[in-house]
């Protein structure tokens, strides 16, 4: 009797576990959870065209846990998912022009999740570049333009570093991953390891997780339905119709620039967040373009 107790009592413990880790109670992630993960986990998986090595049971398993972990985010990985539709086709673009390869666009869905991020180091914007990087890019960083929050101009500049990179380490892989770990510090892991794959090298925590988020980001993108996202079109959020208004003087005053263009403070901020005062000094005479809703904002 005291057995079946305990038997009962595991079962209860396993279906409880299961609630847990699988967290919705879609019909697919119930499916998942009781005929198993074969369904769920991919048989091949590339970044860039070259493939993890899921033969590794290491590499197996982390691909694994970052998988169950954004599977379940189920609001915030909803959100990318919806914002998606409004940053790649702005992404994309820039990556096909310099050479990048198109999975670099989940690199700033793990840096931010889409959003113009802050994080607690400094770095700032989609593609979370610090301000001297994104200076050494070619991007203008200060209190009154911070073009770190301009998508297109820092998706360019993340391409330049991708470039550098993939010429350095000679693989797309190891340049993703040293967005995160830095090229001297992931350099400096190669050369004490004796490795130069990605996936054979012990890294830092963040770093060692960071490909496999983007591989994991990727897989439920391309394939939502299959874990647990049913989005319909119309949900999905979009760019706007825009006119672009170029300037090449000081604006003193942005409230009333936006108010000049039939639009307001706000909705000027929403679309151009790399204006960071309310005014735009611009003394040396540069061209800046500022994009304006044409409707519907």
């Amino acid at each position: 009797m005291d057995w079946i107790k305990k038997t009962s009592l595991i079962a209860l413990i396993v279906v409880a576990s299961g609630t847990l880790i699988y967290g919705t109670s879609t019909e697919t992630k119930n499916k998942i959870t009781h005929e198993g993960t074969s369904r769920f986990f991919p048989t091949a998986i590339d970044f860039a065209g070259e493939q993890a090595p899921l033969q590794i049971s290491d590499v197996r398993e982390r691909l694994d846990r970052e998988l169950l972990v954004n599977a379940n985010l189920d609001a915030s990985t909803l959100l990318i998912i919806k914002r998606a539709n409004r940053a790649f086709p702005i992404i994309e673009p820039i990556l096909e022009k310099y050479g990048v390869p198109n999975d670099f666009k989940y690199v700033a869905v793990i840096e931010s999740a889409l959003l113009n991020a802050v994080s607690p180091a400094g770095a700032r914007g989609i593609w979370q570049f610090m301000p001297e990087t994104a200076k050494e890019k070619g991007m203008e960083v200060n209190e009154i333009v911070d073009e770190r929050y301009h998508l297109a101009k820092s998706t360019e500049a993340a391409c330049k570093y991708f470039l550098e990179a993939k010429a350095r380490f000679g693989t797309w892989t190891l340049a993703a991953a040293s967005y995160n770990g830095g090229m001297n510090g992931v350099n400096k892991q190669i050369e004490i390891q004796k490795a130069t794959d990605y996936y054979d090298l012990l890294l830092n925590d963040e770093t060692s997780r960071y490909v496999f988020r983007i591989l994991a980001l990727k897989e439920i993108m391309k394939n939502p339905d299959k874990y647990g996202f049913i989005v319909n079109v119309d949900e999905l959020y979009v760019n706007l119709p825009l006119k672009k208004v170029t300037v090449d003087s000081s604006i003193t005053d942005l409230a009333a620039f936006a108010k000049s263009q039939g639009i307001n403070y706000k909705i000027l901020k929403i679309h151009n967040p790399w204006l960071r005062d309310k005014k735009l000094l611009n003394p040396a005479g540069k061209t800046y373009e500022i994009e304006i809703p044409l409707s519907g904002y």
